[in-house]
């Protein structure tokens, strides 16, 4: 075990790991068998990733505000881009619960990174998910082998929540789609060689309205604008994106029809929010780990702070929480896989519960450290910034709230045969009512 220091602050133990899925006597973790081989392969690749490679540079690229090319070059090294991809398409044939996993192992180490990895399916999946053979085929083996990034260009500056208020527009002109407008916000814009964006191709269509196009770094009348000065998220850049008479061949329009482009959207978020679920929780369980190795080495009183009830109390309700959002998260990557009908609303209610964990246990962790806490030489304000945006990306909690609610209304329907319940219908008071009501039917 470390001691303190001359200087009175207690040093992280570099080496400590708050695992839930700790080891047995035997070598095993029980909740491994939950998972499949390649499950495990791509977690523990990760987690050596973000240990030997992401966490002695995260504080380096939070201070400059840079992309860190270096952990890009190993994440692709690794074959990490590839776990979401179909293997015909050079991916390794895994999905949504891979992604999870390895945006967890990195985002213990870094939010930034787990974004910086995790908005490649974002701006991937709409390919994916309605792109044709043509399109997959162009562009998701460069991807997959880390070759190319993608973004994701959906949000403008009149346009955050209300996703269908976009002002981009894109007309067809012969053999191309000329796009004019500005997206804001768009997370891995400059890095990018690929963008996945989302225009108005019929302004008088309620409802086929939208149309996606994907756009490549270099086409005429792109530009790449300017760079946001962000709280957290830091390594990753944010940025606007203008086009100008930006004028793209026909055959980009994603899965070549037009009007398509707000289904498409809605899809993609659906399989991307348990993503930012996972980067939430990868902050969390980071924070805990440095809070608990914090509550460990510092005395007052004459004591290790782990030894009071008050800390205590604080370190348990994190663990607790960090573990529900754990599971839901891995429930929630399991509907999308298995194209489960509930995907919709459990993609949200993991994104809503684990990022709002997140900010909690990310600043109960602040607590802990107490007045280091607040110091940029100590590791844990970064987890706390960067935990706040996981709230706002990808659907604001508050829309969470009420995707989650009309999908419950929605759902309502079959649960029709406890009407008959309410109110108990054996219960005296009912029998009584009932009673009278056939009086009164009779005496009219």
């Amino acid at each position: 075990m470390h001691r303190l220091g001359g200087t009175g602050r207690a040093p992280i133990l570099a080496g400590f790991r708050w695992r839930s899925d700790a080891t047995s006597a035997d070598g095993r973790c029980p909740l491994d068998q939950l998972f499949t081989a390649e499950n495990l392969h791509w977690r523990d690749k990760a987690r050596d990733i973000a240990d030997r490679i992401v966490r002695p540079l995260a504080a380096k690229y939070d201070r400059e505000q840079e992309y860190p090319w270096e952990i890009r070059d190993a994440l692709a090294e690794a074959g990490l881009f590839g776990v979401w991809i179909p293997k015909e398409f050079g991916g390794h044939g895994g999905g949504v619960m891979d992604l999870c996993l390895v945006v967890e192992e990195l985002s213990r180490a870094c939010g930034g990174v787990g974004v910086l990895f995790a908005v490649n399916a974002l701006g991937s999946f709409p390919i994916l998910l309605a792109g044709t053979d043509e399109q997959k085929a162009a562009y998701l083996p460069s991807i997959a082998n880390g070759e190319k990034l993608i973004a994701f260009g959906l949000s403008e500056r009149p346009a955050g929540s209300d996703a269908s208020g976009l002002l981009t527009n894109a007309v067809e002109d012969g053999d191309h789609w000329v796009l004019n407008g500005s997206k804001k916000w768009t997370t891995n814009g400059g890095a990018a060689d690929i963008y996945s964006i989302f225009a108005v191709t019929d302004p008088a269509s309620k409802s086929r309205r939208i149309s996606a196009i994907i756009v490549e770094k270099g086409d005429p009348g792109f530009e790449i604008g300017r760079k946001e000065d962000k709280m957290g998220i830091r390594c990753v850049p944010v940025v606007e994106l203008h086009f100008d008479n930006c004028r793209v061949p026909k055959n980009r329009l994603l899965g070549g029809r037009a009007g398509l482009g707000f289904k498409h959207a809605m899809m993609t978020l659906d399989r991307a929010r348990p993503g930012v679920a996972a980067q939430a929780m990868g902050l969390a369980a980071g924070a805990l780990e440095l809070a608990t190795v914090y509550a460990t080495q510092r005395k007052q009183f004459g004591a290790p702070i782990s030894s009071f009830q008050m800390i205590q109390q604080l370190l348990a309700d994190m663990a607790s929480n960090v573990e529900a959002g754990r599971q839901l998260v891995y429930a929630a990557a399991r509907a999308c896989d298995a194209g489960a009908p509930e995907l919709t609303k459990m993609a949200a209610m993991s994104k809503l519960f684990a990022t709002d964990m997140a900010m909690r246990v990310t600043t109960d962790a602040v607590q802990v450290f107490g007045g280091y806490g607040f110091m940029k030489d100590y590791p844990i304000e970064k987890f706390m910034r960067d935990a706040k945006i996981t709230q706002i990306y990808e659907g604001t909690n508050q829309v969470q709230r009420l995707v989650i609610a009309r999908n419950l209304i929605k759902e309502a329907g079959r649960l029709d045969h406890l009407a008959a319940f309410i109110p108990l219908p054996d219960h005296p008071n009912t029998l009584e009512d009932l009673a009278r009501a056939e009086r009164a039917s009779a005496d009219a």
